[in-house]
């Protein structure tokens, strides 16, 4: 019996192998074929693909030609206006692929960034001396480079241990610290770096590097549907880049309609806003308080009616003191909605003050 047992058994085995090894290779080719998102995919590969930053591209060119004048940067502006790529773009041009790994540490915002990681991982990192060629016998600097994203993020402490670190290992060590907003960057910081403030991108290279990814990856689109992503991302073109990625996955074979970026994108339809701004303008207060009513019930947020609101309200043909009450009052609700109130009452009482200043010429 367990001769039998045995016998079957090592059958089964054998029987099983062959499938296991068809699922490993099977695997190993979707491993191969695993999609990346698409702005990692189109993220520059050197400092000249880098879009709109002429200035910052114009210093790094000159330093990587150098290869030992880079010094410590500061980069800050709006989120997607490449400032990441920018810095990881120039540090592959300096290091090449084999000692990139080595000579480069990037800290996120997600990465334990109090004082004790400045004092023990960043100190001893910046401690290491510099050291190898690189294979195509191209100069290779002889310092490392530390990126600290999103720096604004850092405490007041961390920020104050770093001074120190910056002075003392300047001969082994750059930094690059990378944030929003600059005034979050206590001023001994930023003293010790060259500041380079990124735009937000213009309509027209955004437009070109969209164009660009749908040629790459051929899609359908409209026209209007590319001018429709470029409004809704404000100069973030990884917003762009991602919001295009989800049209693409959600029309498939079909062509990127305006009204799918609209959808993709969670803002409010600008007819919605067209409607609200007819009813103040000729309607009566019970029609305003459905048509706000209507609004919230269809899952509209409050903040971006308020934001696609002050945007129409600033061209309309009101006079500058009716604009001005009518901003304020955004201001007011904008204040209130960040601190909990409701939103179908805050946003009733903002068309409220639009239909009393757009129904009395004053």
């Amino acid at each position: 019996m367990q001769a039998f047992l045995k016998g079957s058994s090592s059958q089964s085995v054998k029987a099983q192998k062959p499938p296991s090894s068809s699922s490993s290779s099977s695997s190993s080719g979707e491993k191969k074929q695993k999609a990346l998102p698409w702005v990692e995919k189109y993220r520059p590969k050197c400092v000249d693909e880098v879009a709109f930053q002429e200035e910052v591209v114009a210093v790094l060119k000159k330093s990587l030609e150098g290869a030992d004048c880079l010094p410590n940067l500061l980069f800050y502006g709006p989120p997607g206006t490449g400032k990441t790529s920018t810095i990881l773009a120039a540090a592959r041009e300096l290091y090449g692929p084999e000692l990139y790994r080595q000579r480069v540490l990037e800290l996120n915002a997600s990465d334990e960034r109090g004082i004790q990681v400045i004092r023990e991982k960043v100190k001893r990192f910046a401690q290491l001396t510099a050291a190898g060629t690189r294979s195509d016998g191209k100069p290779c600097p002889p310092f490392k480079i530390i990126i600290l994203d999103e720096a604004d993020s850092m405490t007041g402490a961390a920020q104050a241990a770093l001074r120190r670190t910056m002075e003392k290992e300047s001969r082994t060590t750059r930094f690059c610290l990378i944030c929003n907003y600059v005034s979050r960057i206590i001023e001994p910081l930023t003293s010790r770096c060259s500041k380079f403030r990124f735009k937000p991108l213009a309509n027209d290279i955004q437009k070109e590097r969209l164009l660009d990814i749908c040629a790459k990856e051929k899609l359908k689109y409209s026209k209007e549907g590319i001018e429709a992503l470029v409004r809704v991302s404000e100069g973030d073109l990884r917003k762009a880049i991602t919001y295009l990625q989800s049209a693409s996955r959600l029309t498939t074979e079909q062509e990127i309609t305006e009204q799918v970026i609209i959808e993709i994108a969670g803002v409010v339809p600008p007819k919605v806003i067209e409607a609200l701004l007819q009813i103040c303008s000729r309607g009566t207060f019970e029609k305003l308080e459905l048509a706000v009513k209507d609004a919230i019930d269809q899952g509209y947020a409050a903040t971006n009616v308020l934001n696609q609101l002050h945007d129409v309200v600033i061209d309309e043909k009101l006079s500058d003191r009716q604009k001005s009450v009518i901003t304020e009052k955004m201001a007011e609700v904008d204040k209130c909605l960040a601190d909990g109130a409701d939103e179908y009452l805050q946003l009733l009482s903002l068309c409220s003050v639009i239909m009393q200043q757009a129904t009395h010429n004053t």
